[in-house]
């Protein structure tokens, strides 16, 4: 970990809340109500969390899997993400949420008229900024979390945190 935490402090919680309470806490507010709040499915919204958690290398990140109404994605599902662009396993939104979170992490300047056609033929615009601040909210919190180390320290819902050795980069 790259921040000293004081003995039998929360690191999240010291972080986010006690370091920088006027911007982690807005921080954290946004990052809750892309999830308290999205219109879109589970998941185009799980292969844009996903392919962005995979880029981030937030351990934490790639653990977690939004569940809604008691729902989530199939076990296999972050490995079809690293596989967008073959995997059968998607449909035409799904692909692309994936292929724009990529694109957005990577190479926003690229996004060009061809893929624009593409997903407005799949998205309303209103989706498309919802996604777009999702994307946003994705990258740079999984990616302060991942630079900063305190994404092996987070705990996940049951009190688990990230697996080790999972094939996934640790701080």
């Amino acid at each position: 970990m790259r921040i000293d935490i004081p003995e039998g402090k929360d690191p999240i919680a010291y972080v986010w809340g006690e370091m920088v309470p006027g911007i982690g806490a807005a921080a954290s507010n946004f990052s809750l109500s892309v999830y308290a709040h999205t219109t879109l499915g589970l998941r185009e919204f799980e292969a844009a969390r996903l392919r962005i958690a995979q880029l981030n290398g937030c351990a934490f990140c790639l653990d977690w899997r939004t569940e809604r109404d008691g729902q989530r994605v199939e076990e296999e599902f972050a490995d079809a993400v690293s596989e967008w662009r073959t995997t059968g396993a998607f449909d035409d939104r799904t692909r692309l949420a994936a292929e724009y979170a990529e694109r957005y992490a990577l190479d926003h300047h690229g996004l060009d008229e061809e893929f624009w056609a593409r997903m407005t033929a799949h998205y309303s615009q209103r989706e498309i900024v919802e996604l777009s601040m999702s994307i946003g909210s994705w990258l740079a919190f999984g990616r302060l979390n991942r630079v900063l180390g305190l994404d092996t320290v987070c705990v996940l819902p049951g009190g688990s945190s990230p697996r080790r050795g999972n094939g996934h980069a640790a701080a």
